[in-house]
């Protein structure tokens, strides 16, 4: 979808002529004859959005209408068409808020320069102001693309539980967008201007309990943490993937929302909670209670709001305008001349089911932009996406066949290097930072015999750090295995275990 350029000129014929290179540029074009017709244009609520402006200063009361053009539209881009170039003459445009200017008589490749340059930095202001609202909390559910009548309804029921002090459970598939709806529901509510905290709850069991309530120093610590229910207090606390959420840590998350105080480690007198909690689940919980991993009195605790956020496939209407402004989004940042997606394009990606959501569409438009080579991206630059829907087949060279010497069948072992740290998990996902932490370690006490002094030095800690991280990654009886290595050399020889597998996977060069 192109961007609307709307138009502003006295005179008809060069209303026309303007008219004709703009639509020549590839841009949709609307023009007013007046001021009265311009601020009518802005104003009408079910025209599309006006992306840009072209105004001639010629016109009677140039300037006043530039004044009034930046009040109704503070944040479009204005092009000034001037008769003069001078700084003199400029200086007062910019101060009134024009983006670029162009001298009559135009010269067509001027005009689209000054185009092209003035939306490429609207498209990135909107990006800062984007994730500067989302990074303040002040993220509006006007934020989220809800053209379907599916998100429009999930869009209604949030901003009802953003007026009210209740927990909210957002349910939907991985990639749904349940995140940036929480986010949505925090600046909607009266915790705006408080933080946005956000509990993943997939990490290591040793570290959530800490990573929730925070530990006092000298109770098992080497110093004082706090945790997220303290960092949110006064904003909202996220909690992610609820349902992968440790039974342990349940059974304290229970306790905190019943009796709403802050049990930290070591502390003498717990902290009250004032929080907005909301929690995501990516799977069905009432099943996970049937099978024994989640705990139903918790259930009935979260289950107080619930919120169904739908799938991409189910709300096809918000696939363009979440695919336009990805495009404009990687266009901007990239630095590419990608203006948009034609419309045969948009249908393909409307006709797609994506399993990965908006995740797995974020994905596929800033491969198609990274790899455009034109203004607009079409079906080709989809390739993988247009193999998986009939009727949108791209056609791809075939490459060469060489007929191959017959060779003996090989049988070739592949094996892992146990001195290389994966940092992609099976499913190729980063893995969590806690683990990644316990294997450097478990690492580096193999390699040094446990010797605590070259362990800290080597990974660029102080001794009282990483005592306190081989508590808390549970590593103490590793440190004293790493000590040992006659142990060691006895279990390899007795046929039992090797040094190999005490460090579970790691072994010393």
């Amino acid at each position: 979808m192109s961007a609307t350029i709307l138009i502003i000129d006295a005179d008809p014929v060069q209303l026309r002529r303007l008219e004709t290179m703009v639509h020549q540029f590839g841009y949709q074009a609307e023009t007013a004859a007046s001021a009265e017709a311009m601020l009518a244009r802005l104003q009408a609520l079910s025209a599309p959005q006006v992306d840009l402006a072209i105004l001639d200063l010629a016109m009677p009361n140039g300037m006043a209408v530039l004044a009034r053009l930046r009040e109704r539209g503070a944040k479009l881009p204005i092009i000034v068409r001037t008769a003069r170039g001078s700084v003199e003459s400029v200086v007062p445009l910019m101060r009134l808020g024009a983006q670029d200017f162009v001298v009559n008589p135009v010269a067509p490749e001027r005009l689209q320069v000054a185009i092209k340059n003035a939306l490429a930095t609207a498209r990135l202001a909107e990006e800062v102001r984007f994730l500067s609202r989302r990074a303040h909390g002040t993220l509006a559910f006007q934020d989220l693309a809800g053209a379907s009548a599916e998100m429009a309804r999930a869009i209604r029921q949030g901003e009802k539980a953003a007026k009210l002090a209740i927990p909210v459970l957002l349910e939907g598939e991985p990639g749904a967008g349940k995140e940036i709806f929480a986010r949505a529901i925090h600046g909607a509510s009266s915790r705006r201007g408080g933080a946005f905290a956000t509990v993943h709850c997939g990490a290591p069991p040793n570290d959530l309990a800490s990573l929730l309530f925070g530990s006092e120093k000298g109770a098992g610590a080497a110093e004082k943490t706090v945790g997220k229910c303290l960092e949110a207090r006064g904003g909202t606390l996220f909690f992610d993937r609820i349902c992968e959420l440790p039974m342990e840590a349940q059974t304290r998350l229970l306790r905190f929302l019943q009796e709403g105080e802050i049990h930290c480690s070591g502390a003498k007198r717990p902290p009250s909670a004032d929080v907005r909690l909301i929690f995501a689940a990516n799977r069905n919980l009432i099943e996970l209670i049937k099978r024994g991993g989640f705990r139903d009195d918790l259930y009935y605790r979260l289950n107080v709001f619930p919120i169904s956020i739908p799938p991409l496939r189910a709300r096809r209407d918000d696939i363009a305008p979440l695919a336009n402004r990805f495009c404009a989004r990687f266009a901007a940042a990239e630095g590419k001349p990608v203006r948009g997606i034609n419309a045969a394009a948009q249908a393909l990606l409307r006709a797609y089911d994506w399993p990965g959501n908006v995740g797995q569409l974020e994905n596929a438009v800033f491969r198609a932009v990274v790899l455009a080579d034109g203004l607009e991206l079409g079906v080709a630059e989809f390739p993988q996406i247009a193999a998986k829907v009939e009727g949108f087949a791209v056609r791809v060279p075939a490459a060469p066949v060489l007929a191959a010497r017959p060779r003996e069948r090989e049988f070739v072992r592949i094996v892992r290097d146990p001195n290389v740290l994966a940092l992609l998990d099976e499913n190729g996902n980063p893995r969590h930072l806690g683990r990644l932490e316990a294997e450097a370690i478990k690492f580096a006490l193999n390699r040094y015999r446990g010797q605590m002094s070259a362990v800290a030095r080597k990974l660029g800690i102080g001794r009282s750090t990483l005592y306190r991280k081989l508590k808390q990654h549970d590593l103490l009886k590793q440190r004293n295995l790493a000590q040992a290595p006659e142990a060691l050399a006895t279990g390899a020889s007795s046929g039992k275990a090797s040094g190999k597998a005490y460090c579970d996977g790691f072994a010393a060069p």
